[in-house]
């Protein structure tokens, strides 16, 4: 619990980047007392996933539990301190659509640390 507190480096990755991921880094990108990136899993990502990527990172979402899959089997050593939250966001909105960025909004919201320099207020 502690370490959350002190939340800085924040990742999100999809299988391509080009449309959730993207979205989620542009809509978070200017969320206080954080750093945000975006990856994609696939060889053919915009801005493929790395080792160093991983290890940067505080806090990992993914948007589906595939993802989750695929990051544990190939990141497994890179993953030791980040924690890691599937978001269970299908793969059918475009880049920016409203729809994907109030979803966004909903559930990575309450993982990230508060404008008052605060804990987050989700769960453990």
């Amino acid at each position: 619990m502690r370490r959350r507190a002190h939340l800085k480096n924040v990742l999100f990755v999809c299988s391509r980047n080009r449309l959730r991921s993207p979205t989620a880094e542009r809509v978070f990108q200017e969320w206080p007392g954080i750093d945000v990136d975006s990856a994609g899993l696939a060889t053919d990502a915009e801005n493929p996933l790395t080792p160093e990527l991983v290890e940067w990172s505080d806090l990992i979402f993914v948007m589906t539990k595939t993802h989750l899959t695929r990051l544990k089997q190939v990141y497994r050593p890179q993953l030791k301190h980040a924690r890691v939250i599937c978001l269970n966001i299908p793969d059918e909105f475009e880049f920016m659509d409203p729809q994907l960025v109030l979803i966004l909004q909903d559930k990575v919201s309450p993982h990230l640390p508060r404008g008052d320099g605060r804990a987050p207020m989700g769960p453990a």
